[in-house]
């Protein structure tokens, strides 16, 4: 499916996993979604019931691109972040800054783009292997970023192994724009379209009535 921007793939999205989604471990889920988005910089959603809070999500993603895993300051504006520290400390896995930092990975997709235009190697991972025994305690939503240019302009394919459509897409779809521009700028392309394949996307509970009207 293609959508024009985040606000009109949220209203979509919510539709489709309120409707033909099945009750999966306390959600409404659909499975294997893909989608594009093909103007990522159109990125703040702007359904009213949503109430997108920009200040947050620029907060989130400074804090991201910090690479600081210590999540102390970001609870106190989300307290999602408090339940997924990592016991005795205010450290969560899901700062994905860390790993855009960790071995240069962002420095060496922008380097890698600039070189060559045609690689297919411009990945950014959100997952360390010899980390596994945390995970338990926050595992990375979205696990792989490739970028790749076609058509002169820079595109990012999002893999995501499970998230929340209401929270975790909608602010991270945000991140991840932001970041494509940042990459954009640096490596001197046109921005182009964002993709996402979704093993589980879903809505919690608590959502369920959130875009009734």
């Amino acid at each position: 499916m293609i959508y024009n921007n985040a606000t009109e793939a949220f209203e979509s999205l919510y539709k489709k996993v309120m409707f033909y989604g099945e009750d999966f471990a306390n959600t409404k889920a659909i499975f294997n979604e893909s989608f594009s988005l093909l103007n990522p910089g159109d990125k703040i959603i702007t359904t009213p019931e949503r109430k997108f809070n920009t200040a947050y999500a620029d907060f989130e993603f400074d804090w991201y691109s910090s690479g600081d895993r210590d999540a102390k300051d970001i609870s106190e504006r989300a307290k999602i972040w408090k339940n997924m520290m990592i016991p005795g400390t205010t450290n969560v896995v899901s700062n994905y800054g860390y790993f855009w930092k960790y071995n240069d990975q962002l420095k060496r997709v922008i380097n890698e783009l600039k070189t060559n235009p045609e690689t297919r190697r411009a990945i950014v991972v959100h997952y360390l292997l010899h980390e596994l025994d945390i995970y338990k305690y926050d595992t990375p939503c979205n696990v792989a970023l490739n970028f790749y240019v076609s058509h002169k302009e820079l595109n990012l394919t999002v893999m995501s192994r499970s998230i929340d459509l209401v929270f975790g897409w909608s602010n991270d779809q945000y991140t991840f724009a932001k970041l494509m521009e940042k990459v954009a700028y640096e490596t001197g392309y046109k921005l182009g379209k964002m993709n996402f394949f979704i093993t589980n996307l879903h809505i919690y509970p608590r959502h369920y009535s959130l875009l009734e009207k």
